[in-house]
């Protein structure tokens, strides 16, 4: 008996290591690839042309690894008291990580996910299915045309993570997108971006001015070295037409496995250093990564 139950044992084993074995597609965006996480038994990181783009686990997906998901999943939990259902777009799908986040922490909330690559779309869907009772709605479509198509109002929460050949577009990064956003949140929403930059970050800078020039509420959180200009790395920028909760988000990133920091006001407006707002007419795309960003 006992030999029986190890040679099932075994037999399970190899199943599991067949399923955990990485998957690989050429979608719209390039070479996309689902690696398994050898320590997480359900668990995959998507990659984009050898760039990192989201983690996911199957089995817990109130789980975020990434350090930039982890920080919007504290403006998540911060934008409503616990449990409380949200009305959610998603710019960018990714492997839907953020969204997954949202339908385990918060049931019953309703979401939209605009994502351009249809085809890393289905292969998302096929290899990382989503919970077939969480109201999830995926529209393969460009994310400023997509928000052009939700209704005034709609949305408490509008999250950002959109990049192609791993920078952000430049449609994506001008004060014009921003008065859609603006549009589509309710009144106290909150808009919240996984900006991506490094020395000397202006693009950041820019980006920190146009959301100041619509909305009175902005906060950034960032690691200390992204802060100083001594790495490319990613920044999660927050804002809204009423107070943020800055205090309970600062402790929060504070207490990160990768501790950040959070500045908002006259310090975040010091950072800014006069930075021109960004329109349709002079927008740029954010800079490519350097070659060992993802090293």
């Amino acid at each position: 008996m006992a030999r029986r139950g190890a040679a099932r044992g075994a037999s399970d084993r190899k199943r599991s290591e067949r399923r955990q074995e990485s998957v690989s597609a050429t979608v719209d965006g390039g070479l996309a690839e689902l690696v398994p996480d050898r320590e997480r038994p359900r668990a995959w990181t998507l990659l984009l042309d050898g760039a990192p783009q989201s983690h996911v686990d199957l089995d817990d997906p109130a789980y975020l690894s990434f350090e930039y998901q982890r920080r919007v999943g504290h403006v998540i939990d911060l934008a409503a008291p616990a449990g409380r259902p949200l009305q959610v777009v998603h710019l960018g799908g990714g492997a839907f990580t953020l969204a997954r986040y949202v339908a385990a922490s918060r049931p019953r909330s309703t979401q939209q996910i605009v994502e351009i690559d249809a085809a890393l779309v289905q292969l998302v869907r096929r290899e990382l299915p989503l919970d077939p009772q969480a109201r999830i709605r995926v529209r393969s479509a460009d994310a400023r045309a997509g928000l052009g198509r939700i209704q005034d109002g709609w949305a408490d929460l509008v999250i950002a993570d959109v990049f192609g050949g791993a920078r952000t577009p430049a449609h994506l990064t001008s004060v014009e997108f921003l008065a859609e956003v603006r549009r589509v949140l309710k009144p106290g929403g909150q808009y919240a971006a996984n900006l991506a930059d490094g020395p000397p970050l202006a693009h950041l800078r820019g980006q920190i001015a146009t959301a100041a020039s619509l909305f009175p509420e902005v906060a950034l959180a960032a690691d200390p070295t992204v802060w100083r200009g001594r790495r490319f790395g990613n920044a999660v920028l927050v804002a809204s037409d009423l107070p943020i909760a800055v205090a309970d988000l600062t402790r929060r990133v504070a207490s990160d496995p990768h501790p950040g920091r959070v500045e908002q006001g006259r310090a975040l407006a010091d950072f800014t250093g006069g930075a021109a707002v960004v329109t349709d007419a002079g927008a740029k795309p954010s800079p490519a990564p350097p070659p060992d960003a993802f090293s």
